[in-house]
């Protein structure tokens, strides 16, 4: 289910309906279906208006009912998309949502509006949409075992701690604004995935700038994305790439960081081998990054077979 459920459905939800799934959302720390007594009881609504916001927000497709053994509800991801939708509204942050920028894997992102008309994307983590055993091996932090809506919220903070990590030191990557339960509200992206380019202007320039991006993270971050390829590198309008996706990052401290550091560096240099002939030595490109090499000038880059 994409957060295009929550988007259309929030405009139609009152004040009692967010009660109701802020109950539900509290009381599932202890149950995986709340009975309906509880949410009664917590939301201190009467039981015929508890009765008719919760067949609101089932029609709405903002939470499961279970009626086995016992009458209980759970939010799904669009419950939880609304509530923390109703965050960023109050916060002042978000005023209107545009087209979605991307629906994938394990996140939607949307373009939207600030009440001032600034344009900001709101990401939305997704990590069900993979399965369990998959998320566990790529994800070394989802180790307790908790639903997916908390996996998705430990994704958004660890994201947003990456961003908040990286933005001040100058590398390329959209604003940090704000976090709420497992969403993000960012800076603006334009453009598309380096993937997605046919042919990329420039391409010996935007390696370039890739690398020094990884650079400036390694060196004055202590950051390493982690998880860095041609499908989270978006080449802008303007020609200058923005670094997105973070939730794997490591420090340099991480027993697995130069590991995962050479990795990075490699998956960008065999994209632009295989799609612009362009070659560079991994060691030289790593020597570059960690600061023991001389800046990488463009004879470093050569067109090859």
């Amino acid at each position: 289910m994409s957060a295009e459920t929550a988007v259309k459905a929030f405009k139609g939800l009152e004040s009692q309906d967010l009660r109701i799934l802020l109950v539900i959302e509290a009381a599932m720390t202890k149950h995986e279906f709340v009975p309906k007594e509880v949410i009664v009881k917590f939301s201190k609504l009467n039981q015929e208006e508890a009765t008719f916001r919760l067949d609101r927000l089932h029609k709405f497709r903002l939470i499961r009912e279970t009626k086995q053994p016992y009458l209980g509800y759970t939010l799904n991801y669009a419950g939880y998309d609304c509530l923390a939708i109703n965050a960023f509204v109050k916060a002042g942050i978000l005023e209107a949502f545009g087209k979605p920028l991307g629906v994938g894997k394990e996140a939607d992102v949307y373009e939207a509006l600030t009440p001032e008309g600034r344009r900001i994307a709101i990401k939305f983590h997704r990590l069900g949409r993979i399965s369990f055993r998959q998320t566990r091996i790529k994800r070394g932090w989802t180790t307790e075992d908790v639903n997916w809506l908390l996996r998705s919220r430990k994704a958004a903070e660890k994201e947003y701690e990456a961003l908040r990590l990286v933005y001040p030191k100058g590398v390329a990557v959209p604003k940090p604004m704000s976090q709420n339960r497992h969403a993000i509200a960012m800076g603006a992206i334009e453009g598309a995935e380096l993937a997605e380019w046919r042919e990329i202007p420039k391409p010996e320039k935007v390696l370039k700038e890739i690398l020094s991006n990884i650079r400036r993270a390694y060196l004055k971050a202590g950051v390493i994305h982690a998880d860095l390829s041609e499908y989270n590198i978006i080449l802008k309008p303007d020609n200058h790439i923005l670094i997105i996706d973070w939730p794997q990052y490591v420090t340099k401290k991480h027993p697995n960081a130069q590991q995962l550091l050479r990795r990075d560096i490699e998956n960008i240099i065999t994209f632009f081998k295989r799609k612009h002939l362009l070659k560079i030595r991994t060691d030289k490109a790593l020597a570059y990054v960690t600061g023991k090499g001389k800046c990488l000038q463009p004879n470093l880059l050569y067109k090859g077979g």
